[in-house]
């Protein structure tokens, strides 16, 4: 009978233990899921919501000259580069709700970062859809979107005082373009 209680003693301080340490496993598994979901909302493009937009001034691939003061609407604006496979799979879904922008080419700015010959595929699918800029990955555009990854999607609108500012930092491609 002695051994039985032992046992029973054994097993039951055995579970408390385990209880312990599942409890413990579960709330490093709840601030490893915060960590995570912090650096999931530090988008690719280091400019927040809110945040106005740098200066740039750029020639398109078309010669036109485009800036942060041709921002005057809503504009859509991407970077890619032919060098990355997200950019690749995101392209298509990019041209597609480009399409559909309200105000048209006019108001989707794309960025192709690479060179001339290298984002010349890129370029071609763009162009019929959106204002073309081609740099390199240090260029002015980058610069005054501070993109720290590629692709970057974003969408720019005025503020109240008319200066482009970024309402929306992580453009879901999935839905359709609307007007706001």
């Amino acid at each position: 009978m002695a051994v039985l209680a032992a046992i029973v003693v054994f097993v039951g301080v055995l579970c408390v233990l385990d209880l312990i340490l599942t409890v413990g496993v579960i709330k490093r598994l709840r601030e490893h899921t915060e960590i995570l979901s912090r650096q999931n909302t530090m988008d690719s493009a280091g400019i927040a919501v809110g945040e106005q937009v740098g200066e740039f001034a750029v020639p398109t691939v078309e010669g036109d000259l485009v800036g942060r003061d041709s921002l005057t609407g809503e504009t859509l604006v991407g970077f890619f580069s032919p060098g990355c496979k997200p950019c690749q799979e995101r392209l298509p879904k990019f041209v597609e709700y480009a399409r559909a922008m309200p105000g048209g080419r006019d108001r989707v700015l794309a960025t192709a970062v690479g060179s001339a010959e290298s984002t010349a595929e890129f370029v071609a699918a763009l162009t019929p859809v959106a204002r073309v800029v081609v740099e390199t990955a240090d260029g002015p555009v980058g610069a005054a979107f501070r993109i720290q990854a590629l692709p970057s999607v974003l969408m720019v609108a005025p503020d109240g005082d008319g200066r482009p500012v970024v309402t929306d930092n992580r453009v879901d491609l999935n839905r359709p373009a609307v007007a706001v």
